[in-house]
């Protein structure tokens, strides 16, 4: 295999997004300090998509938008959505789970809402919130200023495991009489 083949692949491997055969000639000549034609660039992957197309190999070469991207194959998509989900429940951070769970049990709910249960700003949280998708913006409260109504996404019932927001735990089923502070008698 030769060197510009095993440049372009690691290019086309680096790229956290599609990337054209101009964009690679671009980097290429930069590098090199010469211009490779497009036709030798198609050539290598063209190469390249070949040897990924085998059986063996986890991810595949895709063309995408006018350009090339590695990709897992559909057959380990589900492997991929199960590591997906395990780091997106490993980054919650406490503030993010404290917000999230009074969302879940009050929404839809306003920033104000979620802010006087908390005590304390939650600006931040929610954002993280919604960029993970776990919680959706549901509309506008009729109070004074309109303020975003919040409440939980589908993605979130994917991520805890449940059908509806009534299979949430409630209180009394979390309620245990060690979590209680002096005697039943005083």
């Amino acid at each position: 295999m030769n060197n510009l083949q095993l440049e372009i692949e690691a290019v086309i491997f680096a790229s956290d997004q599609s990337i054209s055969i101009e964009e690679i000639q671009q980097i290429l000549a930069s590098y090199t300090e010469s211009t490779i034609e497009y036709d030798i660039v198609q050539e290598a992957i063209n190469t390249i998509e070949k040897k990924y197309a085998d059986n063996s190999m986890p991810v595949e070469l895709t063309k995408l938008n006018k350009g090339y991207q590695f990709l897992t194959k559909n057959k380990f998509h589900s492997v991929i959505n199960q590591l997906q989900a395990h780091r997106a429940k490993k980054k919650l951070s406490q503030a993010a789970l404290e917000t999230l769970a009074i969302i879940a049990y009050r929404q839809p709910i306003t920033k104000l809402e979620i802010e006087q249960i908390r005590g304390v700003n939650c600006d931040y949280t929610i954002q993280k919130l919604l960029e993970k998708e776990l919680i959706s913006i549901s509309g506008k409260a009729d109070s004074v200023g309109k303020p975003l109504l919040y409440s939980s996404s589908p993605l979130f019932m994917d991520y805890f495991g449940i059908n509806s927001i009534a299979e949430l735990p409630q209180l009394k089923d979390i309620d245990k009489p060690e979590n209680e502070i002096g005697d039943i008698s005083e």
